[in-house]
């Protein structure tokens, strides 16, 4: 806030260093098809089969009942292909040393999800999948003509200087200056400890591949909720939430973007994310002039919550 910024690290790392953002990634896709809609180029309300067809297809699945709106605010009921059991073993267990360079084709990560029942019928409840934002990611490809991440960085990442930010797409390893990231790959705290630095991040695509820093992340979320990226309708429409569970009051979802009240009563926006060895935050307030962004580079690991409650609210959660 008024003009001050602060930065503080733990162990090795260093305030400037590059991470994987994991699900933050989901923001930065919103905002992209936000923009589109704005440009009459598409509709979030055309059903996803409009733009895709065939692809939503299986076990009950419908890309004919299911619009891109309900893509982004996680309603579409499409089951989350990183709850797969097999995909879980290959990629996130230990399998992970042995696939870590794979190639995965998006397509194919859907397919994934469509050998498995939806959760529930379009727009009837609220549940995290990260299928729906692969899916987003392909609607962009099929509405620009190019690849989703050349949309983020012609329409994001360049205008806002993002000189740390970047969309990988196979690159496995994360641009210098970084820190090394690390992951037991199991539950269990006690287990052995591998280094999970390079991984070829195919495996989340626009659900969460996205590398980026501190600093531009902050300056990221400051900017869209300032109204820098959308247009004051789209803005609208970005930040109208849902409730996700009775038991989380304090926590509601928008289009590919968080809203949480605190426990001093602050309310802030933006996006939680994990991936292999990083876990990371993003969150602003609705004004965009006190902002947070933290990483931990090991995800067995640590209370990011209770940084989030001492930047916003200076104490510690309350019980």
């Amino acid at each position: 806030m008024d003009g001050r910024s602060w930065t503080g690290t733990a162990g090795e790392r260093d305030g400037d260093d590059r991470f994987r953002v994991g699900s933050i990634t989901k923001t930065f896709v919103s905002t992209v098809l936000l923009q589109l809609q704005a440009e009459g180029r598409i509709d979030l309300d055309d059903p996803v089969e409009k733009w895709l067809p065939g692809l939503i297809r299986g076990n009950g699945h419908d890309g004919r009942k299911i619009t891109v709106r309900q893509l982004l605010n996680h309603t579409s009921g499409i089951y989350g292909y990183t709850e797969d059991p097999t995909f879980q073993q290959e990629v996130f267990g230990t399998g992970f040393l042995e696939h870590r360079y794979d190639t995965w084709d998006p397509r194919d990560l859907v397919g994934i999800a469509m050998n498995h029942a939806p959760v529930f019928a379009p727009g009837t409840a609220w549940r995290y999948s990260n299928t729906n934002f692969v899916v987003a990611g392909l609607v962009i490809e099929k509405v620009t003509g190019r690849p989703y991440g050349k949309a983020i960085e012609n329409r994001i990442i360049k205008p806002l200087k993002l000189r740390a930010t970047s969309v990988p797409g196979t690159r496995v390893n994360v641009p210098q200056p970084s820190s090394r990231a690390y992951s037991t790959l199991v539950p269990e705290k006690s287990a052995p400890v591998h280094d999970v630095t390079e991984l070829n991040p195919s495996l989340a695509h626009a659900a969460g591949e996205m590398i980026s820093d501190s600093a531009d992340l902050q300056t990221f979320y400051r900017a869209l909720l300032k109204g820098r990226l959308l247009p004051k309708a789209e803005l609208r429409e970005l930040t109208t939430t849902l409730p996700v569970s009775p038991q989380y009051p304090d926590y509601r979802y928008g289009l590919g973007i968080s809203w949480q009240k605190l426990s001093c009563g602050t309310e802030i926006w933006g996006h939680g994310g994990g991936i292999h060895g990083s876990i990371s935050e993003a969150y602003t307030t609705r004004d965009g002039r006190h902002t947070l962004a933290a990483n931990a580079n090991a995800d067995w690991t640590g209370d990011t919550q209770a940084i989030i409650e001492a930047e916003f609210c200076g104490t510690e959660p309350k019980k």
